[in-house]
C-alpha cells in the first residue's frame, strides 16, 4: 500500500548506514525476503512486477523495521435501526 516503508541499518565498518525503501505510488507494496544469507527488500507492484530492489548480506543488518501505513475504517458501524 501507498506510504508503506522499511527501514534498514547496516553496519558499514567504520559505523551505520540507514536505507529505506518506500512504496511511493498507490498499489504498490514493499516486500522483505531473506534467503541465503541476503536480505532483499523489494518495493512491488500490483501485478508482481519488481520496481525497485536493495539487497544486503544478512551478517551486516543490524535493524529491519517495517512501518505499515494505518489504515483507516472502512467504515463505521451502523446502528440497527428498529421501528419505535
Amino acid at each position: 500500500m501507498r506510504g508503506d516503508r522499511v527501514e534498514i541499518v547496516i553496519d558499514a565498518g567504520d559505523g551505520s548506514r540507514t536505507y529505506e525503501i518506500v512504496a511511493r505510488r498507490a498499489g504498490r507494496r514493499v516486500e522483505v525476503a531473506i534467503a541465503r544469507g541476503v536480505v532483499s527488500v523489494t518495493e512491488v507492484t500490483r501485478s508482481g512486477t519488481a520496481v525497485r530492489t536493495a539487497r544486503f548480506m544478512s551478517s551486516r543488518v543490524l535493524a529491519l523495521v517495517e512501518h505499515p501505513v494505518d489504515q483507516p475504517d472502512e467504515e463505521p458501524a451502523r446502528a440497527a435501526l428498529r421501528p419505535a
